[in-house]
């Protein structure tokens, strides 16, 4: 994936890995915009893993990272502090989706059905129907059935099967009470477990 124009340089010490997202971000603002980069290392795949599993498509999703990086670096002097920047940037990252997701024709087919891509690993309450199915059979029929969830639902169990946030992480970043996002959870996967109730016949 492409890194952002004009931010790499060579002036960093051998600590800089060790710098919090804070106090990256404080250097950036005062006066290190190639600071930038170090984030957008660090939370790149992170951002990438969102997106392409909201969207379905690696193009569109590498768009979408690229995106995310780019309103980040430009509002950079509006974040607060108060909530995490993780919190911030993946907050960024699903409203880019989710203008996205607007803005397709209804009922647009969204996965990329030509490429296995890596990272699109079982969740963790569908995996007892894998069965004696093939990995990448069952792989793609959850892709399929994640991607038929509304986008509410789905970017609640991506957060927490896929990127391993907490429900109060989750909560966070989307803006809700906290026993809503367990509602979607509980909702979401229950729906994804219908879709995929007819790979126990294959096994």
């Amino acid at each position: 994936m492409k890194r952002m124009e004009g931010l790499s340089s060579d002036r960093w010490r051998d600590n800089v890995l060790d710098l919090s997202d804070t106090q990256i971000i404080e250097r950036t603002l005062g006066g290190e915009p190639e600071a930038f980069n170090l984030l957008v290392r660090r939370w790149e795949r992170h951002i990438y893993g969102l997106t392409l599993r909201m969207l379905g498509r690696d193009e569109e999703a590498r768009d979408a990272t690229q995106e995310t990086f780019l309103s980040a670096y430009r509002n950079l002097s509006k974040f607060r502090g108060e909530a995490k920047f993780s919190s911030w940037i993946y907050r960024i990252a699903l409203n880019i989706c989710n203008t996205k997701l607007r803005s397709r024709p209804r009922g647009s087919f969204s996965l990329d059905e030509e490429r296995e891509e890596s990272g699109f690993e079982i969740a963790a309450d569908t995996r007892d129907l894998s069965g004696g199915i093939q990995q990448e059979q069952v792989a793609r029929h959850v892709r399929r059935a994640l991607q038929g969830l509304p986008a509410e639902m789905r970017q609640v169990i991506i957060m927490k099967e896929y990127e391993g946030l907490k429900f109060s992480e989750i909560a966070e970043i989307l803006g809700i009470p906290l026993s809503t996002v367990k509602t979607r959870m509980y909702t979401g996967l229950t729906e994804l477990r219908k879709r995929l109730e007819y790979l126990r016949n294959a096994v």
